[in-house]
């Protein structure tokens, strides 16, 4: 599995070398350096929730409320600034109510016993409507932003780190801590194995609710890290910042390997899936192409993803049970 997993990523590093030669055929200043590092910060928001999502998937779960919870979460961050809360409370409060949200999708999912897919498409709205109640508390009707946050706080959006953006800085981060959660501790072990199968993992004693309402929890929180990057980028928390994110992310965890059937998925192919599409998306605007026209695409290549890891996998099952059909063979004769 690990090695199927390594010639997927190795493909998916083929496709961003790729798409480097060509957009920077169509438009050479694509690859300045400057311009790669700093269009970063145009969709680090966008791995940010791809990664978590990833790990809900794996786990057998799916979650499409990330892209309001963002909103939430930046309204949060916004009214309690307008009251003269800290800073830090303030980022605390977010993530809080990112966490909450989390908490409330797994609590639903498994009162209800209802797909996981129909239960947070539902809290999309609910928690979108929550979103625009809220920012009518401090006189923000609509889709209008709540602003005047800190100095200290919008300018970390442009801040450089080792010469990298602060975003994309934040999104490596978060690649490096979910890396190790996932692939070398005990609950990531416990989220491929409740994904795989959990009948089993119940019958082997694995507390699969618990483990499925950390990865809620845990997409809930990079929600609300997405919405606090979002808000210092754009300098005003606004209800729809997290609208532009749900089919790219999406398609990032897909892409990058996470199998829609749960029990497989690779946190460094979500990245590498990230940059992909995002990369996409900016070299296609330098080329000129419509946004729509894009978007499209984007859409496309969930659509191929998705075909191509399932006709990996029954080629794979294929080539397996023919291997083991042979090997009958021969010890029979």
């Amino acid at each position: 599995m690990k090695r199927i997993f390594l010639r997927w990523e190795m493909a998916l590093f083929a496709m961003l070398v790729a798409e480097f030669a060509i957009f920077g055929v169509l438009n050479p200043r694509f690859l300045n350096l400057s311009n790669l590092l700093y269009s970063t910060s145009d969709f680090a928001q966008i791995g940010i929730v791809a990664l978590p999502l990833t790990i809900v998937i794996i786990a057998g779960g799916i979650d499409v409320s990330f892209a309001s919870t963002i909103g939430l979460c930046a309204i949060v961050f916004g009214i309690a600034n307008f009251f003269g809360w800290p800073l830090p409370v303030c980022i605390v409060a977010a993530l809080g109510a990112g966490a909450l949200a989390g908490l409330f999708n797994a609590s639903m999912i498994h009162l209800s016993r209802i797909q996981p897919l129909v239960v947070t498409l539902g809290s999309l709205y609910l928690f979108s409507g929550a979103a625009t109640v809220l920012s009518g508390v401090v006189g923000a009707g609509g889709y209008e932003g709540i602003g005047n946050f800190p100095d200290s706080f919008t300018g970390f959006a442009y801040l450089e780190v080792a010469s990298l953006p602060a975003p994309f800085v934040v999104l490596l981060v978060e690649a490096v801590i979910l890396f190790v959660i996932l692939h070398y501790s005990r609950f990531g072990r416990a989220v491929f194995l409740c994904g795989l199968s959990e009948h089993a993992a119940r019958y082997s004693g694995l507390p699969i609710r618990t483990v499925q309402t950390i990865t809620y929890v845990m997409t809930g929180v990079f929600a609300g890290v997405a919405g606090l990057v979002l808000s210092a980028y754009f300098g005003s928390a606004r209800v729809d910042l997290g609208t532009a994110t749900l089919l790219p992310a999406i398609t990032a965890a897909v892409l990058g390997g996470a199998s829609i059937y749960g029990g497989q998925g690779s946190i460094i192919g979500t990245l590498l899936a990230t940059l992909v599409i995002g990369y996409l998306q900016q070299g296609l605007q330098m080329s000129g192409v419509p946004s729509q026209i894009s978007s499209a695409l984007s859409g496309a290549l969930l659509v191929v993803a998705v075909a191509l890891r399932h006709g990996s996998a029954v080629l794979t099952s294929f080539v397996a049970a023919r291997i083991m059909a042979t090997n009958r063979k021969r010890a029979a004769s």
